[in-house]
């Protein structure tokens, strides 16, 4: 029998009744296996920290929530949204489900185009594209989102030029009673600007209009902001037909669906305070059926969701580096991953738990990454069991901005698997080195040598 670790005596404060309706725990379960393959095992080959996708998971996320749209609306597409994880892997597991590509800059138009996926099925969003990314665009027949009156004119000018129709919808932004409101992008509703950008585009012969765009906002709470957005969309689109007799192909209703990962400054778990998919989708999907005029050629409902249907298929191993307690007697774990490498941790308390068994008498503590930075804070504040130094921790719902937002800043960014629907285990991205992060450094010859003394 191995020695047993020691746990530091602590007095807890008892309350009498419930601190919530939910009560609160007072053991927490280790994560020993993801998707039944022991972390030590991952880590023992692969490295620490390690950040680990599940196939499975986001394959059922896309298929649950294709299912609940398709139940309330005949013609639904997805847009996988390549600026919440764009790992070649993570895309293609996506677009194997049918999704189409839509990305916001141009850098990711051309890792879409890399992967294979054709210009027709890429929405091009985002405010800052060039005149030879409109122009590929062009075309390549890819939807083109007009997001102001600048790349209007540009495209105007560029099909005029080139001689070619260009595919384009436009972003619209409304008031939805979310402040402060997502107004930098598209043109307005309320002040006239949206109907007037489109006035303009319906009588250029070489720009077929063929959607309207919004997306509202980002971890949207409330289901009731996408009912507001989409009857003043389906209110453009009744005006386009009856006026310009304008019959659109679809309407894109963005993205924003909120994941479990539960906000800093939330009191309940987001599994608790959250609505479920089901609300958020009567709320798209019911004004479209007050769209006039359309018979039986219903224009697509097109979603941009991206959080949704993957966060909760990434998981990041760490390892204990040290232990230590702070000036006020506080425990605190340093670990081998920072923000750095999980920068979404400024907005999102995420769950983190023990990857081996460990007591049952938990603890406040703060947990810290390895950055030699005071901001490098992984949890101010979590409860957790005693742990040493060299055991590990698992950190969930990681799989969404964090391979798009991480940086190489002190430490070497780490390697990336898959766990296959199959079976096996697959690195879909390797763990940077020195001469990867150098190899395009360029050092002029009169800096080459030097001499300490």
């Amino acid at each position: 029998m191995g020695k047993k670790q020691y746990e530091r005596p602590i007095i807890n404060k008892q309350y009498s009744g419930f601190m919530n309706k939910f009560g609160n725990a007072t053991v927490s379960q280790p994560k020993t296996e993801i998707e039944n393959i022991p972390v030590k095992d991952l880590v023992a080959q692969y490295g620490s920290p390690l950040f680990v996708m599940s196939e499975r998971v986001m394959r059922e996320n896309q298929r649950n929530v294709a299912r609940i749209f398709r139940t309330r609306y005949p013609k639904v597409q997805f847009a996988w949204s390549y600026k919440t994880n764009y790992m070649n892997a993570v895309c293609s597991v996506f677009h194997q489900e049918g999704s189409w590509a839509e990305v916001v800059s141009e850098f990711e138009y051309d890792r879409a185009r890399r992967l294979g996926v054709q210009g027709e099925h890429i929405i091009f969003n985002g405010p800052d594209k060039s005149t030879e990314g409109l122009e590929r665009a062009i075309r390549e027949k890819a939807k083109i989102h007009i997001d102001h009156y600048d790349e209007l004119y540009e495209l105007i000018e560029i099909t005029e030029r080139l001689g070619l129709t260009a595919q384009v919808a436009i972003r619209v932004n409304y008031d939805v009673g979310v402040y402060p409101k997502w107004d930098r992008f598209g043109f307005n509703y309320e002040n006239g600007e949206a109907r007037e950008a489109l006035k303009r585009i319906v009588v250029n012969k070489k720009l077929k209009l063929v959607g309207l765009h919004s997306h509202i906002g980002t971890y949207m709470m409330s289901p009731e902001p996408y009912r507001i957005a989409m009857t003043k969309m389906v209110a453009l689109a009744n005006w386009l037909k009856s006026q310009h007799h304008v019959h659109l192909e679809y309407l894109d209703a963005g993205g924003g669906l909120p994941s479990h990962n539960t906000l800093k400054g939330q009191y309940l778990q987001a599994e608790e305070a959250l609505p479920a998919l089901d609300q958020y989708a009567d709320a798209i999907t019911g004004p479209l059926f007050e769209l006039e005029s359309y018979g039986d050629s219903m224009p697509t409902l097109i979603l941009e969701s991206g959080r949704a249907l993957i966060d909760n298929a990434g998981f990041l191993i760490s390892t204990i580096s040290a232990l230590k307690r702070l000036s006020d007697g506080k425990r605190a774990y340093i670990i081998d991953a920072g923000i750095n490498l999980l920068f979404t941790s400024f907005w999102y308390k995420h769950k983190l738990v023990p990857a081996q068994a460990t007591g049952v008498i938990k603890e406040n503590a703060s947990v810290f990454g390895p950055l030699c930075m005071n901001i490098d804070c992984i949890h101010e504040d979590i409860s957790l069991p005693a742990m040493k130094k060299g055991e590990h921790v698992v950190l969930f719902n990681v799989g969404a901005y964090t391979m798009t937002q991480w940086m190489q800043f002190i430490t070497l960014r780490p390697s990336v698997v898959m766990i296959m629907e199959k079976g096996g285990v697959e690195v879909i991205r390797k763990g940077e080195s020195l001469d990867y992060v150098m190899q395009l450094e360029q050092t002029p010859d009169s800096l080459k040598k030097f001499s300490l003394v």
